[in-house]
C-alpha cells in the first residue's frame, strides 16, 4: 500500500468521524427542545440550488411594427398581474387524496463479550501485583460483556386528504418562457413542526386569473409534506437510550 493511498484512506476516515461528530453534537443539542424555524433565505443562494436546464426550441424573433397596438404574448390591454418574472409569487394549490396501509415489526438483539489474559510475558506478569492495589490473576485480566435488545412494532392505516395552498417564488425564466418555481412553508404548533415544499416548472398560460396554479400542472414537480417534533418521535426510544446508542461504540 502506497503512502498516497494510506493518506487518502486516513483523510476519508477523518472526514467520516468529523461528520459523525457534528451529527452527534447536533442531535445532543436538540434533546428536549422544540424544532427551530429556519430563517427566510434566498432560494437561489442556497448551496443545493442548481439552475434548471431543459431542451429548448430554436429562438424565434418576433417582428414588431412601430405603430402596432399588439405585442406577442399579450393577453390584455391592461397590465397582467400574474407571475411572469423572477421574484414574482404564484400560489400553488395542492389537493391530494392519499391512502396507505403499512404493518411492520422490527426486532434487534446484540450480545458481545471480551476476555483478556497474560499467562506469561518474560516474567513481568508477576509484577502486576505491585502496580495494582490488589493481587492480580494474569490468566484473567479482563472479562466484559454487554447485551442489548429492541423489539418494536408499528402499523399505519391511513386515509387522508391533503388540501393546502403554498406561495412559491419564480426563481428562473427559461428561454421558452416557462417558469421555474420553488416554495417552502413551515408551521409549528406547540412542539410539532410541519414542513411543506414544492418545486417544478410551469407554463405561464396555466396560471389562472387569480394567480394560482394546480399541483398537477407542474412539470418535474417535487412536493414534500412531512413533520418532526414530539408527536413524530413518539415511537422513538427515550432520550437516554438515544444518547447511549449514539455514544456507545460497540
Amino acid at each position: 500500500m502506497t503512502m498516497a493511498s494510506t493518506a487518502f484512506r486516513a483523510g476519508v476516515l477523518m472526514a467520516a468521524f468529523a461528520a459523525g461528530g457534528c451529527n452527534v453534537l447536533t442531535r445532543l443539542s436538540e434533546v428536549g427542545d422544540a424544532p427551530k424555524l429556519t430563517t427566510i433565505q434566498n432560494p437561489a443562494a442556497q448551496p443545493s440550488y442548481r439552475p434548471v436546464t431543459m431542451p429548448m426550441p430554436a429562438p424565434v424573433m418576433a417582428k414588431r411594427e412601430p405603430s402596432s397596438l399588439w405585442r406577442p404574448g399579450a393577453r390584455d390591454f391592461l397590465k397582467d398581474q400574474r407571475a411572469s418574472n423572477v421574484g414574482d409569487i404564484v400560489t400553488v394549490v395542492i389537493n391530494v387524496d392519499e391512502k396507505a396501509k403499512i404493518d411492520n415489526e422490527t426486532k434487534r438483539s446484540r450480545s458481545s463479550g471480551e476476555k483478556a489474559s497474560l499467562d506469561s510475558f518474560l516474567g513481568y506478569e508477576t509484577k502486576l501485583g505491585k502496580v495494582l492495589p490488589d493481587a492480580v490473576d494474569p490468566t484473567s485480566l479482563v472479562n466484559s460483556n454487554s447485551t442489548s435488545a429492541v423489539d418494536g412494532a408499528g402499523s399505519v392505516n391511513r386515509s387522508e386528504q391533503v388540501t393546502m395552498r403554498i406561495a412559491a417564488i419564480v426563481t428562473q425564466v427559461l428561454p421558452n418562457g416557462n417558469l421555474v418555481l420553488e416554495g417552502r412553508q413551515e408551521m409549528r404548533v406547540n412542539y410539532e413542526m410541519r414542513n411543506l415544499q414544492v418545486a417544478g416548472i410551469i407554463r405561464p398560460q396555466d396560471i389562472s386569473s387569480t394567480n394560482t396554479i394546480q399541483y398537477d400542472q407542474i412539470a418535474e414537480a417535487r412536493i414534500s409534506y412531512g413533520g418532526r417534533g414530539q408527536i413524530t418521535d413518539v415511537q422513538q426510544p427515550r432520550y437516554g437510550e438515544q444518547v447511549f446508542d449514539i455514544l456507545f461504540p460497540f
